[in-house]
């Protein structure tokens, strides 16, 4: 009896009293608020039975909150806003908590849309990107527009008028921006913003033969150090893939362009943990012919390549305009302007492409609307945007098995995946889709 007296522990929270236990405050996780309140072997540290621990909070969202660390059910009566609960939520360290009630883990065939999001930027979007923590940034001419988990925006990031080429997190705290550079200034390159204030805190140089020189950085990817590549266009000699180390705040690496390949203009970088290796894309329109390669920084190689040059291509339909690699497969996947998907075997240095037409949705109608096919891999899932629809392809064929269609707003120019959102960005319409997973029905 003394034992269970002790596993209870009461709150006062803005004058309301909750009493609950040890076992259900420890569902909260070590790093929650409630996790303090334990010693390092998961005791509940010595409290007077009598006495409350008061806490200046709301009452009715910490009733929900213990009620979800009870249950592992999510109640949200109707007087309780939900952007309140969350603010709740994150003071206790349990919003990963209130997520997982709420949405399910990422899957693509279940995916439905929770909400659209109207931008306050004019013009046509140029990036989308999916944060860590579930939030987003969004690039529009010279501005990149910044939202937390719950959809609100933070202060807008503003390059001046330097158009941005894109975007991608490297914690949930800074956002990495790539743009280009104006003549006569000697602006562009890319540079690390705070994304809760939009501040510049550090702007990456790129250095030939130790002079500075000012550049146009393009696609952006991270390995699993945080390095960061960027393909680099300058003036006379930065044509390639540079690489910086964003906590020494400066460049490690450059891969300079070799002749009669392009490197600077690629539309697509992507690290690839399995080879070591960095992917780096050129596609049409960028460029009239398309390259796809591999590069080792180690050795200073391009240990795989594939292009269109010399290729016969009798029908437009054959243009590359997306490519990713599929390590699992040892496979680079392309799509055209018809959706059609092609692969190339890693395995093998004549790299030519097998297209599919089984994907073929449009019938060979095409949009009025201009047309951004994007291919991302989530989870050993394969999607592909084509005008406003998504297709979400499974197993190791490739089966289409699931469309996400929304026809406010106008074709798809973007999407992104981030742990348990899709991110889909329009290209006629400033707006942009939310897509989850609803949680798994108990019944």
């Amino acid at each position: 009896m003394m034992g269970i007296q002790r596993d209870r522990v009461r709150f006062n929270v803005g004058g309301r009293t909750f009493e609950t236990t040890s076992t259900t405050l420890a569902n909260a996780g070590r790093n929650s608020f409630f996790g303090a309140l334990f010693d390092d072997n998961w005791n509940l540290q010595p409290m007077n039975s009598s006495s409350e621990l008061f806490l200046d909070r709301n009452p009715d969202c910490f009733a929900v909150l213990l009620d979800l660390l009870r249950t592992g059910d999510l109640y949200v009566p109707p007087n309780v806003p939900e952007k309140l609960l969350c603010r709740e939520a994150q003071f206790y360290g349990v919003l990963d908590h209130v997520r997982a009630a709420k949405w399910g883990q990422f899957d693509g065939n279940r995916l439905r849309l929770s909400r659209s999001i109207t931008g306050p930027a004019p013009g046509d979007g140029t990036a989308i990107r999916a944060g860590p923590d579930g939030g987003c940034c969004v690039a529009h001419g010279s501005m990149v527009h910044v939202y937390d988990w719950m959809m609100e925006e933070h202060p807008p990031i503003n390059l001046d008028y330097q158009r941005v080429n894109d975007a991608g997190w490297i914690d949930p705290e800074s956002i990495v921006i790539s743009a280009c550079e104006r003549l006569g200034t000697g602006d562009g390159g890319m540079g690390l913003f705070n994304s809760s204030t939009g501040e510049l805190r550090y702007k990456f140089q790129v250095s030939h033969q130790n002079q500075i020189k000012s550049y146009t950085a393009g696609a952006l990817t991270f390995n699993s150090d945080y390095k960061i590549f960027s393909s680099c266009k300058g003036r006379s000699n930065e044509y390639g893939v540079g690489v910086w180390d964003p906590i020494a705040e400066k460049q490690v690496d450059f891969f300079y362009e070799s002749p009669g390949w392009s490197l600077g203009d690629a539309d697509k970088l992507q690290w690839l943990n399995g080879y070591n290796c960095l992917l780096v894309a050129t596609l049409f329109p960028r460029k009239d012919n398309c390259y796809i390669s591999l590069l080792d920084f180690r050795q200073k190689n391009m240990v795989w390549s594939w292009s269109d040059i010399g290729t016969p291509i009798t029908f437009d339909e054959k243009r590359v305009r997306d490519a990713i690699a599929m390590e699992g497969s040892s496979s680079i996947c392309v799509v055209n302007e018809y959706e059609d998907l092609g692969f190339m075997d890693l395995r093998s240095a004549a790299g030519s492409v097998r297209w599919s037409s089984r994907s073929r949705l449009m019938n060979g109608k095409l949009s009025d609307e201009p047309c951004y096919p994007k291919l991302a891999l989530h989870d050993g899932q394969l999607f592909s945007s084509m005008s406003d629809c998504i297709s979400v392809f499974s197993g190791p064929d490739c089966v289409l098995t699931s469309r996400l269609r929304r026809s406010y707003g106008g074709s798809i120019c973007d999407f992104s995946i981030g742990g348990d959102r899709l991110f889909a960005l329009h290209s006629e319409e400033n707006v942009f889709d939310i897509w989850e997973t609803p949680p798994t029905s108990v019944l």
